[in-house]
């Protein structure tokens, strides 16, 4: 029997990008190997959000799409999961009955035993779980970059936003045992990763499971005791449990990045409360005003919706004010749209989607502008960059690379000189930067110094870190035990 090929495609939020990594992993343990660009796989797996009021019919016309293939190919499996699997469970295979494995949120590690039970019982398999058996981090992982790292923290989320559905989905907040998550990282630096990012739907929650209100401060200030780990970020905290303890561990923990995003949703306290968001705006600036008290250089970002129901244009004006204090470098804006499920869904008021463009417009012209100013800042400034793979879109046609600087800052860099040829993405380097657009910083200068590292030299022998499952005893802080596990890169 020929070796069976598998592919992946992601959609949504960085907790699916971590979860397809262990979906991969786990094929890859069972034999699998990744499909070659433009071949047809034999396993096509979709891992799903439902976030987005129109998620299912992409999903729908993207299955409708695979089905030809699927006829030219009996032996092919489609396997459906992720949040809206989670969501729609018996419908999937209704509505398209040519899929052959649906799994949910809560059960990952399921998809290789499915797949290989359809294709023995020639029937779909739909298996949802309504809670979580094994904790997704604890299963094997095919890592997609060689330099930098997703580790997540929690899964879940206790909060009641009004427009989420995520609760729903993925459950009541799990925490993960401290020494788990530090063995992650520790076996991701070992395989010569630089970075890694902390994620939680709400992460900095973390600790609240097992009792400890500091427990994320405290993860922050162990990542920092780790030889070999250059940067730390995480994602997303919630304004409402942010304290002044984090707030240190990331000043004097030298790897934690100076970047912080933290979702605003809307400057307007009515609107909050309709949210359901446990903060009001003053509070968030509050914030925002310690983090530079203690970090003046940092970079903040943020989460705004536009057209919440019932959202005035007074309501919006308070938004625009609070954009104009916050300073934000960049926000992730969006226009409103009805998630299925959650109570904002059947609120009166709906804003007219006219409006909801208009005002859209304003905000996002409010905020290029002043990501612009901020970044005009930095013209003169020597940066340090972690070298990156695909963020640069028009590389290839103006010669440049680009990399992260320690705030999260996209920086197009020109590789003159005798380094010309040699920097591989993971590659740190220091440049100046020289132009300032909103989105980006341009370094057109002679680069200061370049340092090779592991992770470069795996990306150009075309490896990729596979990470074993780690799961240790009851929560604690410090070194974790010694791990009996395999550790290497997957090709």
């Amino acid at each position: 029997m020929s070796t069976r090929t598998y592919q992946i495609r992601t959609y949504g939020c960085q907790m699916n990008v971590h979860d397809s990594e262990r979906l991969a992993g786990m094929l890859e343990d069972a034999g699998y190997v990744r499909a070659a660009e433009g071949a047809v796989p034999d396993v096509v797996v979709f891992n799903t959000c439902a976030v987005r009021e129109n998620a299912d019919n992409r999903l729908y016309g993207t299955l409708g799409h695979m089905r030809p293939a699927k006829e030219q190919n009996p032996g092919m499996q489609i396997a459906v999961g992720g949040c809206l699997a989670q969501k729609d469970r018996e419908t999937i295979v209704k509505r398209a009955p040519w899929v052959d494995v649906v799994f949910g949120t809560h059960n990952l590690g399921s998809l290789p035993v499915l797949l290989e039970r359809a294709r023995h019982n020639q029937e779909a398999q739909v298996e949802i779980l309504e809670s979580l058996e094994v904790f997704p981090s604890t299963l094997p992982a095919r890592r997609e970059s060689t330099y930098s790292g997703w580790v997540s923290v929690s899964v879940g989320c206790n909060n009641t936003c009004t427009f989420c559905i995520v609760p729903s989905l993925r459950g009541k907040e799990k925490d993960r045992r401290p020494g788990e998550i530090l063995a992650e990282v520790r076996a991701l630096v070992a395989e010569g990763v630089l970075e890694v990012t902390l994620l939680g739907q709400n992460v900095n929650a973390y600790g609240v499971e097992f009792g400890d209100r500091y427990a994320f401060s405290k993860l922050l200030r162990a990542c920092g005791e780790i030889e070999g780990l250059e940067r730390v970020r995480f994602t997303s905290p919630h304004p409402r449990d942010f304290t002044d303890d984090v707030i240190a561990a990331m000043a004097e923990t030298p790897n934690v990045c100076p970047q912080l995003h933290m979702p605003l949703q809307s400057g307007s306290d009515r609107v909050l409360k309709a949210m359901r968001r446990s903060y009001r705006s003053e509070r968030f600036l509050n914030i925002l005003g310690k983090v530079r008290e203690a970090m003046p250089h940092a970079a903040i970002t943020t989460d705004i919706i536009v057209g919440f129901p019932g959202e005035t244009e007074e309501d919006f004006e308070q938004t625009l004010e609070v954009v104009r204090q916050a300073r934000f470098s960049s926000a992730f804006t969006f226009q409103y749209s009805k998630r299925p499920g959650t109570p904002a869904a059947d609120m009166p008021d709906q804003v007219p989607k006219e409006v909801v463009q208009e005002r859209y417009d304003r905000l996002v012209a409010l905020q290029n502008e002043i990501s612009w100013e901020e970044n005009k800042k930095l013209v003169g400034q020597t940066v340090e960059l972690l070298v990156a793979e695909g963020e640069g879109r028009k590389d290839n046609e103006t010669h440049r690379l680009t990399g992260r600087a320690r705030d999260g800052r996209l920086v197009h860099f020109t590789p003159t000189g005798a380094v010309d040829g040699e920097i591989r993405p993971g590659d740190i380097v220091r440049t100046t930067v020289t132009r300032a657009a909103p989105h980006h910083l341009v370094a057109d200068t002679d680069v200061l110094s370049h340092r090779r590292t592991t992770a470069g030299d795996r990306w150009e022998e075309g490896k990729r870190p596979k990470t074993a499952g780690v799961s240790l005893g009851l929560p604690s802080f410090g070194a974790p035990k010694p791990q009996q596990s395999e550790q290497g890169c997957a090709c």
